[in-house]
């Protein structure tokens, strides 16, 4: 297990750990290279769906799994062709591969365990079991892809709600990870975005992370996400995408 940050930890170190940490998901692969973007066959990589590959970028490297030799030889020959920065973007190697599927991008975000956690007033936020009825109810009302997107049903912490009307209009958990990571989940009810909710019920739920020694992680796709991580302390480290390769 990857020792714990000093007192004195910077960005950078930060940065150091994130990396170490995704090239284990990887299935213990090298590792990331400064300024490359580095080639692995890992066709029991844990960072996509099996058969997928994935890119992860962080800072100026990037390490990009694939399932098998020929998807590898496909992958070494586009990479030229753009730049480590643009490895994540929807219109990056996407539309250098011929694909049957993409997920993300998502922008990776960490918060420096040495730094203060979130501040800030509770606004009446509540635990709650994560098989709460009213979670579930929430996650109906929010509809398959924002559901599927919040990962909310995966969370293996308590949730941290909101109450309008007696109805459950925001919450926030985690998923444990290896290396102690805590990945965030935050959903808010479609009538109810712009409201601070979103960061009020993840303000808790990093709380109650750090509390248990966890490093809290926030995988971001939108830009409203993004401002929530952000106005919590987190930093962004880089970015993940996954693409399902074409056959041929």
């Amino acid at each position: 297990m990857l020792p714990g940050p000093t007192p004195a930890t910077h960005s950078r170190d930060l940065l150091t750990w994130a990396r170490e940490l995704w090239a284990a998901l990887a299935g213990g692969a090298e590792g990331f290279v400064p300024g490359t973007a580095k080639v692995v066959v890992s066709p029991a990589s844990g960072i996509s769906p099996p058969r997928w590959s994935a890119v992860v970028v962080l800072g100026d490297a990037a390490l990009v799994t694939v399932p098998d030799e020929s998807t590898a030889e496909r992958m070494l020959r586009v990479l030229p062709r753009t730049t480590i920065d643009r490895l994540t973007d929807s219109d990056g190697l996407p539309a250098l591969l011929p694909v049957a599927g993409v997920l993300g991008p998502a922008a990776l975000f960490y918060l420096d365990p040495s730094a203060p956690g979130p501040s800030g007033e509770s606004r009446d936020v509540r635990r709650r079991p994560r098989g709460d009825a009213g979670l579930a109810a929430l996650l109906a009302r929010s509809g398959e892809t924002d559901a599927d997107e919040s990962a909310m049903e995966d969370i293996t912490s308590p949730a941290f709600v909101q109450y309008l009307d007696g109805e459950v209009v925001a919450a926030a958990g985690y998923r444990t990870w290896p290396w102690s990571v805590a990945h965030l989940s935050v959903l808010v009810d479609p009538r109810c975005r712009n409201e601070g909710r979103a960061r009020a019920v993840a303000a808790a739920a990093v709380r109650h992370a750090l509390d248990a020694g966890l490093r809290p992680q926030w995988r971001a796709r939108s830009v409203p996400s993004q401002h929530v991580a952000r106005s919590l302390g987190f930093q962004r480290l880089g970015a993940q995408l996954s693409l399902l390769p074409a056959d041929g």
